[in-house]
């Protein structure tokens, strides 16, 4: 009877060591899986300059549109700090600013909508306790018409249960790390979801030259081939089975502090989608 409750008692306390907080899971999501500060931390002369963490910086500059990822940190100047936490929830998942402007691409606002209501108030709590960084950035330009809302106001969002299975993965692939963002071919809307999901093609200018986000789908052309530990190393390294580097703007360095199940998770997920060939 005592090894019975001494056993209990253990696994209690393991659960309780083990459980999340809404800061940590905001922290986790915020710096790994979403990746935030790959676009939102202005670069240095040797990569991101994690003294000016989620303050904004230009990121994509094209025929299209001039995109500067806005300050995010806790400044109410130049940042967010004057902003509620509902008005951040409504601009990360609807794309709707506090004075009613809509947010353009990159910004994945059609897949952020999916965000489980837990998941993005503890990002929030996160984004609470970044420190104030007074940098003034300019607005967006965009050549292209964006669109009047990305859907009707968001609802409640429930969480998907995590776990190694595929619904958490494409959670995960999804919502959070928005990976079938940049990795779906380019249709006449932006990536194309419904017809190439995760099929690749879509290119990226920037001082490394031009790189182009590879096939992830479970094709000969894809990640067929691949052992579930090159997968790993290519999302959390950068490195392909060949031993060469991928370039910008994959952030394997957010990628490289996920959970190993979190990362089998997306895994599983990305070998269940259809196989689909390269884009020509």
């Amino acid at each position: 009877m005592i090894g019975k409750f001494f056993a209990a008692g253990v696994l209690l306390l393991s659960s309780a060591a083990s459980a999340e907080t809404p800061l940590e899971r905001g922290a986790y999501l915020v710096n790994a899986v979403a990746a935030c500060g790959n676009c939102h931390t202005p670069f240095g002369p040797n990569g991101p300059d994690m003294s000016k963490d989620l303050s904004g910086r230009l990121v994509i500059k094209e025929e299209a549109f001039d995109a500067f990822a806005p300050n995010i940190t806790q400044d109410k100047k130049t940042g967010i700090g004057a902003w509620t936490d509902e008005q951040i929830i409504k601009a990360v998942r609807e794309g709707v600013r506090p004075d009613g402007s809509i947010i353009g691409p990159p910004m994945p606002i059609a897949l952020y909508r999916g965000l489980s209501d837990t998941d993005v108030k503890a990002m929030v709590a996160y984004l609470r306790t970044v420190k104030p960084v007074e940098n003034a950035m300019p607005k967006s330009v965009y050549r292209i018409p964006l669109p009047p809302s990305y859907g009707p106001p968001v609802g409640h969002v429930p969480d998907v249960p995590a776990g190694v299975t595929v619904e958490y993965g494409a959670y995960l692939a999804g919502p959070v790390a928005h990976c079938v963002e940049c990795h779906s071919t380019p249709g006449p809307m932006g990536p194309d979801w419904k017809n190439a999901l995760g099929a690749g093609g879509m290119k990226f200018e920037g001082p490394w030259g031009i790189s182009v986000a590879p096939n992830l789908t479970p094709h000969e052309d894809g990640i067929r081939d691949l052992t579930d530990a090159q997968v790993a190393k290519i999302i959390t390294a950068g490195i392909r089975p060949d031993g060469s580097q991928m370039f910008p703007p994959m952030g394997f360095g957010f990628y490289a502090h996920m959970k190993p199940d979190d990362l089998s998770a997306i895994i599983k997920y990305l070998r269940s989608i259809p196989a689909l060939p390269d884009p020509k």
